[in-house]
Formats: structure tokens, sequence, C-alpha cells
């Protein structure tokens, strides 16, 4: 189920962000390079376990379009 049409972006981010992680903490050895790709880490695991919540997604990017409007 994780490669579903609804769930495929959220996974394949999260993958790369994952392998992208240990590259920069394991390879280049850069710190904040590796808590940025951790940030996004994080972000893409919360957005594909929101798409098991009936219109979770829905309500969460309304709420972000709220917050992050600039427009009064």
């Amino acid at each position: 189920m994780m490669f579903d049409p609804v769930r495929m972006y959220a996974s394949l981010l999260y993958i790369g962000s994952v392998v992208v992680a240990l590259i920069f903490a394991l390879w280049i050895h850069n710190k904040i390079l590796t808590i940025v790709a951790i940030i996004c880490e994080i972000c893409a695991l919360i957005w594909y376990s929101l798409s098991y919540i009936p219109f979770a997604r829905r309500v969460v990017s309304q709420l972000m379009v709220r917050l992050c409007d600039t427009e009064l």
C-alpha cells in the first residue's frame, strides 16, 4: 500500500530523504544538511500518515494555506 497513487509521492520523498540523510551524515559529514534532510523525512512521514485518516490531508492543506496566506 505504500506505493498506492495517494501515497506514492510521500513514500518516494520519505525514502529519498532517508537516503540523502544517510549520505549527508555518513559520507559528507555535514550536520546542517543532515538536519534539513531529517526534517524532510519527518514532514514526508507525517503527510504519509495523514493519508490513512479520511479528509486529513485536505484539512491540513487548507489550514496551511490559511496560516501562510499573507493577504489581509
